[in-house]
């Protein structure tokens, strides 16, 4: 039990150093660009909301070490968090695009880095999963915020797409079952971040940004249509075997 305790410790002084990374990276892009009520709120909100899910995910799943993929997940995090912030500032003053663009575009880079980290490490695990999934999602949907002030709340499909479908999920417990893995699907959720970015970053001109973006949406609802489809599919298939041997015991 002594020992136990020890771990759990060590999670949470794991998680607790998180938050105070992202209270410092907020403190940082504070006095470098003055930022608002909004933005420190936020940002904070983003910090104590993050720290409470991961302690309580940590602890529901047992782990015995946080592992090095899951603190790179936890850097991602952390500068989602500073993107967070300054979109929500963005709707008082425009922060500088540099900065924005400087933080997204490492949050991208790293997505790529700690699902390499775990394999390398043998340390995946489905909580790690979950939590990488949950950065990228959530990254998706500030930068559809962002990209929607300029573009129109159309954009905000993007970001919200993935939240309609766990909601759906709830009602139609089919769509929870298993996708077989697909790298179309995976090159699909990578682009997005690229391709909000690229729209964010303002350096083309308005109808080349529409377009980015258009082409963004468009290639995440086939994507989403191909995986529901199989989905339902795949349902139908399962409970017509289902519904065989009760056919088959009746009539016999």
């Amino acid at each position: 039990m002594a020992l136990n305790n020890t771990y759990d410790a060590r999670l949470q002084q794991e998680t607790a150093l998180g938050a105070g990374v992202q209270i410092l990276l907020l403190a940082l892009i504070g006095t470098a660009i003055g930022m608002g009520p909004a933005g420190w709120l936020t940002g904070l909100a983003f910090a104590i909301a993050t720290w409470a899910v991961l302690s309580r995910a940590l602890y529901r799943s047992r782990l015995q070490s946080f592992g090095a993929a899951n603190r790179v997940t936890l850097g991602r995090a952390t500068l989602v968090g500073g993107v967070t912030a300054l979109v929500a500032d963005s709707f008082q003053s425009s922060p500088p695009v540099s900065l924005f663009v400087g933080l997204t575009a490492v949050a991208l880079i790293l997505d790529g880095v700690d699902g390499k980290v775990a394999r390398r490490t043998g340390t995946s695990t489905p909580l790690g999963a979950r939590f990488d999934m949950e950065v990228d999602a959530f990254l998706i949907l500030v930068l559809s915020v962002y990209v929607s002030m300029q573009l129109g709340p159309w954009v905000l499909l993007i970001g919200g797409m993935r939240y309609v479908f766990v909601a759906a999920a709830r009602v139609w417990p089919w769509l929870t079952a298993a996708l077989p893995p697909s790298t179309a699907r995976k090159t699909v959720a990578a682009l997005q971040g690229v391709l909000l970015l690229l729209a964010g970053a303002d350096l083309l001109p308005y109808a080349a940004n529409f377009g980015v973006a258009a082409l963004a949406l468009g290639l995440l609802v086939w994507s989403f249509g191909r995986d529901v489809l199989w989905l339902y599919r795949t349902s139908r298939v399962s409970e017509t075997s289902a519904r065989r041997p009760v056919r088959e015991l009746v009539a016999s």
